[in-house]
């Protein structure tokens, strides 16, 4: 078990502009109880579903991923959000709050899209399982399956919501990851590129432990510099998009196999999961910063 103390350094920050597409590592941002400020800040809502566009759709969004998202200023706490530039595959580049925005994008997924910045009250997505025996605690292989997320999740469900209406996280305001664990699914599948990017988390930790120490820090709480304090709450579940290919990183489905053999949990009631990673909520907000101490309470 993993004892009290300085467990590692931030070593790299993530945020997301955009939902699904290639996100920002930046070496200092500010964090609130809503989570990163500027993650997650934007996403596709398809104009005839009313659903939120995920890379998880696969089918109808190939190449999510490859759209790079970043903002045209630095986003502030307690500012309005700052527009966010795309750029497409092709090299395109549109800007949010542009009525040629919603078109180029539209154009590009062959489906008619709006970039939105709040998730509609039924925040719900298309989420493709793959043929992965034990992938889904369900049995769901190689189907679509609708799926409701952020607070529309919690609100089916009858719990009380770590996200506000709105929010385009799909359960929890932050995410965490160590090198550990990275090392160790590098190590188990050898032929595998278990990159960051991959996995989209906010906070990668770089520390000296080996394995799947983050599992161990569920219902615990993480210090991070000066300020900032993160309660960590559930293992994160992990899907098809950690297969998916994105700018050097090939498709890869036994990345998603090599979780389900070596780390899949129980996750609440809801099953075993094929786990990297853990989720959380901010208990005390702050700024974090690369380098900062990263200490297990």
């Amino acid at each position: 078990m993993t004892t009290k103390g300085v467990v590692g350094t931030v070593a790299a920050l993530w945020r997301f502009p955009v939902k699904s597409m290639a996100g920002e590592q930046v070496d200092q941002v500010d964090i609130t109880a809503q989570g990163i400020v500027g993650d997650r800040a934007y996403a596709l809502v398809d104009s005839v579903s009313g659903k939120v566009v995920s890379a998880k759709s696969l089918k109808l969004f190939p190449g999510i991923l490859d759209c790079r998202a970043s903002f045209v200023e630095t986003p502030w706490l307690d500012h309005p959000v700052p527009p966010v530039r795309i750029v497409l595959p092709n090299g395109d580049t549109v800007t949010s709050g542009t009525s040629e925005a919603d078109r180029a994008l539209s154009a590009h997924f062959g489906r008619e899209v709006t970039l939105a910045k709040a998730a509609p009250p039924d925040f719900t997505i298309d989420q493709y399982h793959p043929d992965i025996e034990d992938a889904d605690p369900a049995g769901y292989r190689d189907t679509v399956v609708e799926a409701r997320l952020g607070a529309a999740f919690f609100a089916e469900v009858g719990q009380p919501s770590p996200v506000p209406a709105g929010a385009f996280f799909d359960l929890f305001p932050a995410s965490v990851m160590t090198t550990s664990t990275l090392k160790k699914l590098g190590a188990l599948h050898k032929e595998g590129r278990f990159d960051p990017r991959r996995f989209r988390m906010n906070v990668i930790v770089a520390t000296e432990a080996t394995g799947f120490v983050e599992n161990e820090w569920v219902g615990r709480e993480l210090a991070v510099g000066d300020a900032v304090r993160l309660k960590v709450t559930m293992p994160d579940p992990r899907c098809v998009m950690t297969t998916l290919a994105q700018d050097d990183l090939p498709d890869d489905t036994d990345v998603l196999r090599t979780l389900v053999r070596y780390n899949r949990l129980q996750v609440g009631t809801a099953g075993r999961f094929p786990c990297a990673g853990v989720y959380a909520v901010i208990d005390a907000p702050g700024t974090l910063r690369v380098g900062d101490p990263v200490t297990l309470a």
